[in-house]
Order: C-alpha cells, then sequence, then structure tokens
C-alpha cells in the first residue's frame, strides 16, 4: 500500500509515515556500525559524475549574470565575478581539463572553493547535490574518466553500479597551470 492510497484516512497515513521514519532510523543505524560516512557534493562535467569534499566547497551558485573577462587570459578562465562584494575568478573546469567549454544553462553552477588564498568558482556542468558514502566503499583507485583529470583525483567510491571519481580541489589549487590563468596566452 503507497502513501497516497491512505491519503482520505489521515490516523492510518501518520502510522504508515511513522512506521517508515523508524526503518529510516534503524537503517541509518546499521550503515554507521558498518563505517564512518563521508559526504561530498556531487557534480557533473558533461556526462561524467564527480564528487568533492563538502569540507572543500563554501558555496554553490548560479552562473552570475556578469563575469568579466580578463584580457589576455587563458581561454578557460571565463573571468572576474563580484559575489557579495568579494571578486572571484571564475573557471570553466571542463574546458580546463581539455574536455571543451561548457555551455551554461539553467543546470550550471559555480562551486566556490573554500580557499581564502586563491577566491575561485569552478563553473561545473550541474551539480547533483550531496552524496552520502560508507567509507569502506572508498578505493584509492580512481575510476577511469573520459576527461584528463588523473592528477586530481584521489580515489573514489563505488555505490550500486555508480562510481564517483573523488576530484582534489586542494591538488586543483596546487597546480602551477591553473595558478596562471591570467597569463598571456602564447601565440
Amino acid at each position: 500500500m503507497t502513501l497516497s492510497d491512505l491519503s482520505d484516512r489521515p490516523f492510518d497515513l501518520l502510522v504508515a509515515l511513522e512506521q517508515r521514519a523508524r526503518a529510516a532510523i534503524a537503517s541509518r543505524a546499521d550503515q554507521e556500525e558498518q563505517g564512518e560516512e563521508w559526504i561530498g557534493v556531487g557534480f557533473r562535467l558533461g556526462k561524467e559524475g564527480f564528487v568533492s569534499a563538502r569540507s572543500d566547497i563554501r558555496e554553490v551558485l548560479a552562473v552570475p549574470d556578469s563575469i568579466t573577462r580578463v584580457p589576455g587570459a587563458k581561454p578557460w578562465l571565463r573571468g572576474i565575478a563580484n559575489v557579495r562584494g568579494q571578486l572571484i575568478t571564475v573557471i570553466d573546469l571542463k574546458a580546463f581539463l581539455g574536455g571543451g567549454a561548457s555551455h551554461t544553462d539553467r543546470h550550471s553552477r559555480v562551486l566556490v572553493l573554500a580557499s581564502r588564498d586563491v577566491p575561485t568558482g569552478m563553473l561545473v556542468d550541474e551539480v547533483v547535490g550531496f552524496r552520502r558514502f560508507n567509507s569502506g566503499n572508498y578505493s584509492d583507485a580512481a575510476p577511469q574518466t573520459v576527461i584528463r583529470c588523473d592528477n586530481y583525483l584521489d580515489g573514489g567510491y563505488q555505490r550500486d553500479d555508480e562510481a564517483w571519481p573523488c576530484f582534489s580541489l586542494p591538488k586543483l589549487l596546487q597546480d602551477e597551470q591553473f595558478l596562471r590563468a591570467g597569463e598571456e596566452v602564447e601565440a
């Protein structure tokens, strides 16, 4: 019996909701006994899904209406945006990784990195929300990706038939090529 079948019987609906809540709590307790939970932010570049540590991302924004281009910068540097009075550099992560420029649409988002030293927002094709994994599902071997990003991966998580490569934002912020985005493009 589904919850919609109980819509005309409020008391039975409340009982069914309570039973489901208790089952969910019991399931969560079983998962906690199996190991720690890791929470990341899932995002898409093209058709590929990635996850980054929640602590490495300060916020998720819609693509700013006004992004000012930086003359002579690398093509993957979209520009500078003013976000609530703070200037952030907006980069097209897919273009940086050699996957072609992202086309912004209603699903596109900017992940603002939690770095005081390098105020950066990464343009991604879509943010799919928080992803929770049991630490037992982690593997040091990162899943294969179409986009060339092996230097920025820190293993991955497997859940059911889905593989989620862990994209390391700290590794990205230490990359010399990434840090030199504003330098003149050589002709």
